[in-house]
């Protein structure tokens, strides 16, 4: 059953994403791994899958865009982007302080931003958990590494 409901692939819309730092596509890199080795991943009245997930932006809207593993259209999910946008804009401007703070910061300054990120972090992925409530059910873990993903794609907004 586990097998079943999986994100087998994921594929992120890469016409919405703007620019990249090498800390964000390293992010990206991991994010995208780790949700491939352990997903869960159930959309609403889906039989099955495993799914191959096209992520993207598409007017304010967050867009899942879920497939069969041979590519088959299986569903489209549209979530407004409004209500996590206050905390993508607190995550980055923690994690773009963080990373400059790696450089040159003493461990103290680091370690409290760091701490700062992941509680943004997951704030925003029990935020995202909610709004997919109904249509996908997804567990925390896998909600963390998707607010990663979104994340990214948000850039160019």
């Amino acid at each position: 059953m586990a097998d079943t409901f999986r994100i087998a692939a994921i594929v992120l819309d890469e016409g919405s994403v703007l620019r990249r730092t090498r800390e964000i596509e390293q992010e990206r890199e991991i994010a995208i791994y780790d949700l491939l080795e352990a997903n869960s991943f159930t959309p609403e009245g889906s039989p099955g899958g495993p799914y191959k997930l096209v992520l993207g932006v598409s007017e304010n809207r967050l867009v899942f865009d879920i497939r069969l593993e041979n590519d088959e259209p299986h569903g489209r999910i549209m979530l407004s982007l409004t209500p996590l946008r206050r905390v993508i804009k607190d995550y980055f401007i923690v994690c773009e302080s963080y990373f400059k703070a790696i450089r040159n910061a003493p461990p103290s300054q680091i370690e409290a931003l760091d701490m700062g990120r992941r509680g943004l972090h997951n704030e925003g992925s029990t935020l995202l958990q909610a709004r997919l409530k109904g249509k996908i059910d997804v567990d925390f873990d896998t909600a963390r590494r998707l607010f990663t993903l979104l994340c990214v794609l948000h850039l160019k907004g």
